[in-house]
């Protein structure tokens, strides 16, 4: 028996009910991995409530990105062995799985082995937001003289984000509501930082780039304001989105996109990871930028597991610049 955290009913981080249940065996193409450390994730919160794209049947597990150790394999696989330390990537429907727990059974293909020189805590909070961001560098192509903005870049993902367009050549411009985290995104490497509640940003923008706009944005918000992100692009813009952290029904920005000749597209990181060649440049990206120093996991804040349900209310406050990681 070990400590699984499971929901019952949806709602607030109060549905984390933590259980003592067994986790059995793996079956085919499947391994058991002993729990070291956990990446929190928005959408984990999203899906805890009962709004996730897919909605999950109860009692459900819940979490899908950790690192730790296996500690058994099923049939058939090959990609791993018993005693090796491995991150496991958010390759799988959540709630068939979970890894809010001490052990969980994972399909092996979401098990790659964890990088050399990082701690378990480190190895939980690389992949998801290195992936997601890859949108910005392997499919935005930024580049040199290209200025980028960032809503919510104070999460895990807009902090990779920062770190990959640096790398290429990019400058990264974060958005933040308030300037209470202007100091922490500047010092995480943002060339500029607009406070979008109390500045302008179209004509920040327009000052930052000398009237020609911003040639990407990587919005994990959604809603109304992709309006002003369109209007705050340069001719030829592009509009990654790839959440909907404001809860409201978002809007083709019509206008802006027809007299700019802006692109829009809906990102998810299952567009790299579900496509082999995708994946293995990605991951050796990933890898060379760990090893490089080009990028580094930027962890806010530590929990242990028994206090899933405070980590969770932590995350929903959007106090912390960086992941938040659960110790096991």
């Amino acid at each position: 028996m070990v400590k699984v955290v499971r929901v019952h009913t949806p709602g607030g981080p109060e549905a984390l009910k933590i259980e003592d249940l067994p986790v059995g065996d793996p079956g085919p193409g499947e391994a058991r991995v002993k729990i070291e450390a956990i990446g929190l994730n928005r959408s984990e919160a999203i899906f805890r409530e009962g709004r996730y794209i897919q909605p999950p049947g109860y009692p459900t597990l819940i979490g899908y990105e950790a690192s730790g150790v296996v500690e058994a394999l099923g049939e058939g696989v090959g990609n791993v062995s018993v005693g090796q330390r491995v991150s496991v990537l958010p390759m799988f429907q959540q709630g068939r799985y979970g890894v809010y727990a001490e052990a969980a059974i994972v399909p092996a293909r979401a098990l790659v082995p964890a990088p050399e020189g990082l701690s378990q805590t480190e190895s939980a909070a690389i992949w998801m937001q290195y992936f997601t961001a890859m949108a910005v560098t392997e499919f935005g192509k930024a580049g040199m003289g290209d200025f980028v903005m960032i809503p919510a870049a104070s999460s895990s993902v807009g902090l990779a984000a920062i770190q990959l367009c640096n790398w290429a050549g990019a400058t990264p411009v974060a958005l933040t509501r308030r300037r209470g985290k202007e100091t922490a995104l500047l010092a995480q490497g943002a060339a500029h930082v607009i406070a979008t509640e109390e500045q302008d940003l179209v004509e920040e923008i327009k000052r930052i780039t000398g009237g020609k706009g911003a040639r990407i944005a990587f919005d994990p918000v959604g809603g109304p304001y992709v309006d002003t992100l369109a209007q705050a692009l340069s001719e030829d813009g592009i509009l990654f989105i790839y959440g909907s952290l404001s809860g409201q029904p978002t809007p083709y920005p019509h206008w802006p996109a027809a007299f700019k000749n802006l692109s829009l597209r809906g990102w998810v990181a299952s567009t790299i990871w579900n496509k082999p060649d995708r994946f293995a440049r990605g991951e050796a990206l990933i890898r060379q930028g760990l090893r490089e120093g080009r990028l580094k996991p930027v962890i806010d804040r530590v929990f242990k597991l028994d206090d899933i349900a405070e980590a969770h209310r932590y995350l929903e406050s959007n106090q912390q610049v960086g992941k938040i990681v659960v110790e096991v």
